[in-house]
């Protein structure tokens, strides 16, 4: 049997990040994984994120750095750059789980249509804050997402075939209705054991929280229907109420 070595774009998007660019580079050129594509989007920074891309310029594939309308514009920009086989976005400040994480993600089954994994989160002294609240399925489906985005576009390989724009009218959870879109239209999904990428934690999402909120009921709307949402997010609010309780118990 041939061996199984596809070709992997891997997209970053970064603006003013000159304090966290560099790990994400590093994280992705240090890969022992050989064929790889490295795209950078970047939003014309100007507080030397430029300078520390430049000094790495030779294991970048191809960088774009213009302005942009927002995450998900310079999200499609990437993907309209692609040529590779599978695309997963690593976005400043997170990383692959270790050097042998593309490698370890192939090897697992050949030709799959997607792969996830799970996804340790990170704080800002990058300290490790353990897995995410919401653990990767063992079979992930498009209807995976109902209870909460179980997967992060970090962990998340796709076969570049399924993949279409992101949608725009989405500010902050764009991200969930196109994995879900490419989700629907995959064949073999595959589970990565372990860790397969590092998050760094905050972000718009954050910020504006009640907005992504939104976002994220309209976007479960659109491929659940209106009653199963509505059932779902009970089910959500129930769980994070009950994480939260625990976890002050814990810590009492």
């Amino acid at each position: 049997m041939a061996e199984f070595h596809p070709k992997l774009s891997v997209i970053t998007i970064v603006y003013n990040n000159v304090r966290d660019i560099e790990r994400t580079m590093l994280s992705v050129m240090g890969q022992t994984y050989t064929n790889i594509e490295y795209i950078i989007v970047d939003g014309l920074s100007n507080d030397g994120t430029l300078d520390i891309i430049a000094k790495h310029r030779s294991g970048v594939s191809k960088l774009i750095s213009e302005k942009d309308q927002g995450i998900y514009d310079a999200m499609n920009k990437g993907l309209a750059a692609a040529t590779g086989d599978y695309v997963i976005f690593m976005n400043s400040g997170d990383e692959f789980y270790d050097k042998h994480t593309v490698i370890k993600v192939f090897a697992t089954a050949p030709d799959s249509d997607i792969y996830y994994g799970e996804t340790e989160m990170i704080n800002d002294e990058l300290q490790s804050l353990g897995r995410r609240r919401h653990k990767a399925p063992d079979k992930f489906t498009f209807k995976s997402f109902r209870y909460g985005m179980s997967v992060s576009h970090q962990a998340i390989y796709i076969r570049r075939s399924l993949t279409e724009p992101y949608d725009r009218q989405y500010e902050l959870s764009a991200d969930i209705d196109w994995i879900l879109r490419a989700a629907k239209k995959a064949k073999r999904i595959v589970k990565v054991e372990g860790y397969v990428a590092k998050y760094l934690v905050g972000g718009m999402s954050k910020k504006k929280h009640r907005q992504s909120l939104t976002e994220r009921f309209h976007i479960m709307k659109r491929h659940y229907g209106l009653l199963p949402t509505l059932f779902n997010h009970g089910v959500i609010a129930f769980n994070m109420v009950w994480h939260r309780l625990l976890h002050k118990t814990m810590n009492d």
